[in-house]
């Protein structure tokens, strides 16, 4: 085996949460002046694409098959149909929902993984030390090229935050920048809430959810005080519980950094707005996302990237009652995460995912009714928060020993950054 990978396997974990630090000073940078003041000795040196192949598994990497959510008290004989996808990450995700990709950014241009929807071909794709070969390989395959050139935004407020326009994205550095869709969860989210009977109420505007009555006389939802629930929740359910998956992606690049011995931090002191291309009329044309704007918005709302990337909003589809039957395909559809003939985790998994209940026509057209409702009076969907999240970013660089050896106390880093040169770039000249 490669003994880089040998060492990266034998890295102990509590090594990696207990020596994780921010250290933000690599190769090429320069402190221009300050009680830190201080340039670097070496010019910058890019991660190798071994180096790049195992952050990206760290991040979003494929673990195999999702367990799903096993039961819930509405549907007691059946599996429970919560889960939007059954592909298991190194990513946590509220009800296996997983709208979660990675972006990244290094000199020799801007790329994607994706990951989210791959097929796993076992229960576990890594059982062994053998298996980090095969593990790298997948997220090397969801990866795709998007530009030759590094992403590139004005060294200056507001693209960055001034206390990082000295080191973010710097030549030699690997910008990840991991983006989720709180659209889609919010979608699916109203979903799991109708099915099990609930009626959204709009506190923003205080009325219900849209034009919900047919179906409330009919049974499908039931509108008592215990029975509804806020759009302002359930926004925020969306909103923090997709900026919870990007923070475990942030955190895990992070960990496999201490296991290779790269310096690097995970941070926000970028705009995401300037990333996604919400300046692209000034020239800043970030990674080219499609924006819906209105002049009472402050800032415009990002709804995806174009063949890449795309919400289950206008204009991807005709309105949000399209996006729901589209929702309930991806579910219940041929080749759709219950599709008995297709794979999942289970012994017996035809005769367990034959037992899920679909979505009837009505709860689908309810749950249309609301998510048109939210985009219909707002404008946008969700209706208060931004469609496409991105919020914090993992860097990853080579580390400038010396500069840590003349500022900081001894043990500022670890025994794989003091080894990390010599296995992992020994033809380099230092």
């Amino acid at each position: 085996m490669d003994p880089r990978l040998q060492r990266v396997l034998d890295f102990p974990l509590v090594n990696g949460l207990f020596g994780r630090r921010s250290r933000r000073f690599g190769f090429g940078m320069a402190i221009p002046e300050g009680p830190l003041a201080y340039t670097s000795q070496h010019e910058p040196l890019p991660l190798c694409e071994l180096e790049r192949a195992l952050l990206l598994s760290a991040g979003t990497g494929v673990t195999g098959w999702n367990f799903g959510i096993p039961f819930t008290t509405n549907q007691r004989e059946s599996l429970s149909n919560y889960s939007l996808r059954l592909t298991g990450r190194t990513i946590p995700s509220a009800a296996t929902i997983g709208t979660t990709e990675l972006f990244f950014t290094d000199d020799s241009g801007i790329y994607v993984t994706r990951t989210r929807d791959v097929t796993p071909e076992r229960l576990r794709e890594f059982e062994g030390k053998d298996d980090i070969a095969h593990i790298i390989g997948i997220s090397q395959t969801a990866t795709t090229q998007l530009s030759d050139t590094r992403l590139y935004l004005p060294p200056e407020p507001p693209h960055y935050d001034e206390h990082n326009l000295w080191n973010a994205n710097q030549p030699g550095s690997t910008l990840f920048m991991p983006l989720g869709d709180v659209g889609q969860q919010l979608l699916a989210l109203l979903a799991m809430y109708v099915s099990n009977g609930y009626t959204l109420y709009d506190d923003y505007s205080g009325c219900l959810g849209g034009k919900l009555e047919p179906f409330i006389r009919t049974g499908v939802i039931q509108d008592t005080p215990q029975m509804r629930f806020a759009l302002s929740h359930i926004e925020q359910v969306a909103y923090s519980t997709v900026s919870m998956e990007l923070a475990c992606i942030a955190q895990n690049i992070v960990l496999m950094m201490q296991a290779i011995g790269l310096g690097g931090w995970m941070y926000s002191g970028i705009f995401p707005y300037s990333v996604l291309g919400a300046f692209a009329d000034e020239g800043v044309r970030g990674l080219g996302f499609r924006f819906a704007k209105r002049e009472n918005w402050i800032m415009p709302n990002p709804l995806g990237l174009d063949g890449v990337y795309e919400s289950l909003c206008p204009p991807y589809v005709s309105d949000m009652y399209e996006a729901a039957h589209r929702l309930a395909q991806r579910k219940f559809g041929v080749g759709g995460t219950y599709d008995p003939a297709t794979g999942g985790p289970f012994r017996e998994n035809r005769e367990v995912k034959e037992t899920v209940q679909p979505y009837s026509q009505a709860q689908i057209d309810c749950m249309g009714e609301m998510a048109e409702h939210i985009y219909r009076r707002y404008g946008r969907f969700p209706a208060r928060y931004p469609t496409i999240l991105l919020r914090i970013y993992t860097q990853a660089h080579h580390l400038e020993l010396e500069f840590y050896d003349r500022f900081f106390e001894d043990g500022a880093y670890l025994q794989t950054h003091v080894e990390h040169m010599k296995l992992w770039h020994a033809d380099e000249t230092l």
